[in-house]
């Protein structure tokens, strides 16, 4: 059996290695298909390419393209510095919040049967919890908040874990004045715990009740639904960020995470994956040993529906809201404030500024510059 001990580990080697078998004794989605097929295919010549020479010593070399999958752990790097570039535009100068909202893992087998009628409640369950609270005058604020919320539906172990990652600016709009909210506490947790089963459950059984949803025989979805309304629902405060680079380093962690990244996992071989995982528990890191086949089943737990958008904004941070809302806001807050500034660069700048590598430095001479000459085109066309 083929391993991968002298270079990287990556997702990329497991489904070439054992992502064929996985295929003929499992059924997928095409989505799931698709996935595998990219992650496999990513800066490879399936997916096209160029050619480049060193405008002094004459070497060449072929870089092939990268597939752009957002579940592909090898193409995330440059698409989060770019979305995390464009959100600086938007930053506020004041605290921000992080709340993290969860749902039972007793809901779990519906909400892989209804991903993405299920997923969009958690949403819309959270944006009208936080939005009932940020009007109740109990709460000192009284007004409309922005908040950005990040959807994982992953544990460290890749078992399915959904929730949802809410990063709050610490007040709320209200008509043209800013009302700001404590500087260590926003609102508490427990009462956002009962309000937010309360509205979630609602909706859930309201779709469920016009048949919108396939929902499991066992149990039945009415007792499931009790037991959920009796049990405890979990909302985790995190620290409060001091201010804007905090709070882009929080979205550089969170944002454009896959289900594992390739730095974790230590081998593959023998039918096997070693990875390593946090265990919050005992606060330390471990290592982990699965099967390909259940690392693979794990890993395509995780393939979100087409077109579903993992990264929403509400209130005042809402796409119709936000062009007239932040400059408003910026002014209200500290119009003096300095706040970090969208950079223009090119690939290779950030390349260069993230890790220090020269993309266009010659790597034979280590003096000239390697400069497209040709394209390689796909050897066929990717319609999907």
């Amino acid at each position: 059996m083929k391993t991968t001990r002298n270079k990287q580990k990556e997702v990329a080697d497991i489904f070439r290695l054992y992502g064929e078998n996985y295929r003929q004794n499992n059924p997928l989605s095409y989505e799931q298909l698709k996935v595998m097929r990219h992650i496999e295919q990513c800066r490879t010549a399936a997916f096209g390419g160029h050619v480049e020479r060193c405008n002094v010593c004459s070497f060449e070399r072929i870089a092939y393209n990268s597939c752009r999958n957002r579940h592909c752990p090898k193409c995330q790097a440059m698409a989060k510095e770019q979305w995390l570039n464009d959100r600086k535009a938007e930053l506020l100068p004041c605290g921000y919040f992080h709340l993290v909202f969860t749902l039972p893992h007793a809901l779990n087998p519906i909400i892989l049967s209804n991903r993405k009628q299920t997923m969009a409640l958690l949403f819309s369950a959270v944006n009208e919890t936080l939005q009932a609270f940020a009007g109740d005058p109990q709460w000192r604020l009284e007004g409309q908040l922005g908040f950005i919320g990040v959807l994982h539906t992953w544990s460290q172990t890749l078992i399915d874990h959904f929730h949802l990652h809410c990063l709050i600016p610490g007040g709320v709009l209200a008509g043209n004045r800013w009302l700001p909210a404590r500087d260590s506490f926003l609102f508490k947790v427990e009462s956002l715990a009962k309000e937010f089963k309360k509205r979630y459950l609602k909706k859930l059984t309201n779709v469920y009740r016009k048949d919108k949803i396939n929902v499991p025989e066992n149990p039945p979805i009415d007792d499931m639904l009790r037991s959920l309304a009796e049990r405890q629902w979990i909302v985790y405060a995190k620290r409060p960020f001091a201010g804007p680079q905090q709070v882009l380093e929080y979205l550089g962690r969170y944002t454009h995470r896959v289900a594992i990244s390739n730095h974790r996992i230590l081998s593959v071989a023998d039918g096997k994956v070693a990875f390593t995982y946090r265990d919050p528990e005992r606060k330390t890191v471990r290592v982990m040993t699965l099967a390909a086949e259940e690392f693979i089943r794990r890993f395509l737990l995780h393939v979100l529906p087409k077109s579903f958008m993992k990264i929403r904004y509400f209130g005042f941070l809402a796409h119709r809201n936000k062009k007239q809302a932040i400059p408003l806001l910026r002014k209200l807050i500290n119009p003096k404030a300095k706040l970090p500034e969208k950079i223009k660069e090119t690939v290779a700048q950030m390349m260069l500024r993230l890790t220090g590598i020269e993309l266009t430095l010659c790597p034979e001479c280590r003096k000239g510059r390697m400069l497209k000459i040709r394209d390689l085109p796909k050897p066929y066309r990717d319609t999907s």
